[in-house]
């Protein structure tokens, strides 16, 4: 970070959504080629429905800042909807093109893991192109492991793109330790 320029992560606004919106359509956009339709990515009502829906159920959705500008988001979901999984979250980061590189995501992940173990959570998932070696190192350095391979799931740019799936626990003790109290699972 160049000085005066501080990063701060703190919980999503409203305020934010549209430059979300840009991060997220940009990310988008590079991950198919020209002519494929990509016509279901989110209007801002639908992020900021999407948005109200996770802080009601305790899910941490969080910005990057620099400034007061939005240079990166991360948010959780369930990994699976079944109750059984209720304390199993799934992550999503996206970082500004502009910002990549220069620890933004790292700050983004840290605030994360912090806010998924302070709600109870005892298990965080992540799906990683197989080539974006810069997000499996990111996710390594913070006690990722990976734990399985799924080859051949996107179709981009002419060729077929595995995904990485890592794993990182939040809770202590053993597998046999009672579980938290419930988490809300509406």
């Amino acid at each position: 970070m160049e000085q005066g320029n501080e990063l701060t992560i703190r919980p999503s606004r409203d305020a934010d959504v549209e430059s979300m919106l840009a991060i997220y359509r940009r990310h988008i956009r590079r991950g198919v080629e020209e002519g494929v339709d990509d016509s279901d990515t989110p209007e801002p009502d639908d992020l900021r429905e999407r948005r109200k829906n996770l802080k009601s159920r305790r899910f941490p959705h969080i910005v990057a800042t620099i400034n007061g500008t939005v240079v990166g988001y991360a948010y959780v979901v369930l990994f699976r909807k079944r109750p059984a999984y209720r304390y199993t979250v799934k992550h999503s980061i996206y970082v500004h093109h502009d910002h990549i590189g220069k620890g933004v995501g790292s700050q983004l992940l840290r605030g994360l893991i912090d806010a998924c173990a302070a709600a109870g959570f005892r298990q965080i998932i992540g799906y990683i192109d197989a080539d974006n070696a810069a997000s499996l190192a990111l996710h390594e350095r913070f006690n990722f492991v990976r734990v399985g391979l799924l080859p051949a799931v996107a179709y981009r740019y002419g060729r077929w793109a595995d995904s990485v799936m890592v794993q990182r626990s939040l809770g202590t003790g053993s597998t046999t330790s009672p579980p938290p109290p419930p988490l809300s699972t509406r």
